[in-house]
């Protein structure tokens, strides 16, 4: 019976040691200090931007095309507060797409500076040669369809639609009552 109590022992001891291991396992290092580091990275750097809807990007919370984009790098640089560090992070509305990728790859060609974004979690390096750096763009609004009431005057009468040239009710009191 001894022996039995020992061997129970020992296999509780043999259990509780491979659970330690197998949540160890599961933990992965992770706490919930790590959201504080990653808003201190963000610290790091000379500056943050955001990627928003349709290519555009938010700076300093205002939305901006990727041409104004170049436009305020190019300020920045006259007055000789360019950033060495940029970080694009994803906004609320929008995850950084290729083409927000491939436009901070042409401003980091033209402006000498180094772009890091958040990838799922991870910060990476953008390579502008992988990348293949495209072009700056002025955002366009998508067309809407023409209103009926472009073609019409003041009074609700259609330009160049009388081919008489006179006044519509005179043209019809003329052409017949008899």
């Amino acid at each position: 019976m001894i022996r039995l109590s020992t061997l129970s022992t020992r296999g509780a001891a043999v259990l509780m040691f491979g659970s330690l291991l197998v949540l160890g396992g599961c933990h992965r290092g992770a706490s919930k200090d790590d959201t504080v580091k990653t808003t201190q990275t963000q610290s790091q750097f000379d500056m943050t931007m955001k990627a928003y809807k349709n290519g555009q990007f938010l700076i300093d919370g205002a939305v901006v095309s990727a041409l104004d984009a170049g436009s305020h790098f190019s300020y920045l640089k006259d007055t000789g507060r360019l950033p060495k560090t940029v970080l694009l992070l994803p906004s609320d509305d929008s995850k950084i797409r290729k083409q927000h990728l491939q436009y901070m790859a042409r401003l980091q060609l033209d402006y000498g500076f180094v772009v890091y974004y958040d990838d799922g979690g991870k910060l990476a390096r953008i390579n502008p040669v992988e990348t293949k750096a495209r072009a700056l763009e002025d955002y366009h609004a998508p067309a809407s369809a023409p209103s009926s009431d472009t073609a019409k005057d003041a009074s609700g009468k259609s330009y160049g639609g009388d081919q008489g040239g006179g006044d519509s009710s005179s043209a019809s009191d003329s052409s017949g009552g008899h």
